[in-house]
């Protein structure tokens, strides 16, 4: 668990060693010490803020995630920062939370992350990718336009329906009752997504398909 201000962190190790079946094994101020504190304690979950003095969440997410075996990453994170959690959630963080959620929140957030499944309600979904296609250079839009349409060009029509169901923020239910198949088959087709794109969770995949259609 990291974070740029100890009381954030103090309440963050009340709230989580109070529960049976969550522990906090160590905290860290900076990028570098949450490094160090993850490579000797082995976390299952790592709660990275974002800002923080030194090395900032981002670098230090990056670094974690070319482990062998990396922990899962939950950022943690305001809302004034989007283009380190678009980075984060690129580099393969499973899902982010705000500094302002309630307890049980977060709790559910570690909970979920622990297991592998990504923490991305669609509002937040949609406020990353609104950010992700944003104003940038016309280079820099062409390249990620070709390289995610290069790479979405593998899959079937169904699953390129399924992603841009994905990238609209939709859960599987909901994806199911838009493409009118059955829950199985959406988690088909989103079982093919990850191998085919390579891809770690859903916000990848709605990310990329963002970059195609821009």
């Amino acid at each position: 668990m990291t974070g740029d201000e100890q009381l954030v962190r103090m309440a963050l190790r009340l709230v989580i060693d109070g529960e049976p079946d969550l522990t906090v094994v160590a905290e860290a101020a900076d990028g570098d010490a949450a490094i160090t504190a993850v490579d000797g304690h082995r976390p299952d979950v790592v709660l990275m803020d974002v800002r923080m003095p030194g090395r900032d969440g981002l670098s230090a997410t990056r670094e974690l995630l070319t482990r062998a075996a990396p922990p899962r990453v939950l950022m943690l994170t305001t809302f004034d920062s989007d283009d380190l959690v678009l980075g984060a959630l690129r580099a393969g963080a499973l899902g982010f939370v705000l500094k302002d959620t309630r307890p049980p929140q977060i709790l559910d957030a570690v909970r979920t992350v622990a297991a592998g499944n990504p923490v991305l309600s669609a509002a937040a979904t949609a406020r990353v990718i609104a950010a992700a296609t944003g104003p940038q250079s016309a280079h820099a839009r062409s390249s990620s336009r070709e390289a995610a349409r290069k790479q979405l060009s593998a899959l079937t029509e169904r699953e390129l329906e399924t992603a841009r169901a994905i990238a609209d923020g939709l859960g599987n239910p909901e994806i199911a009752q838009r493409l009118r198949i059955s829950m199985a088959t959406v988690k088909a087709h989103t079982g093919s997504l990850f191998a085919k794109l390579a891809v770690d969770n859903r916000v990848q995949i709605a990310l990329l398909v963002r970059d195609a259609e821009e």
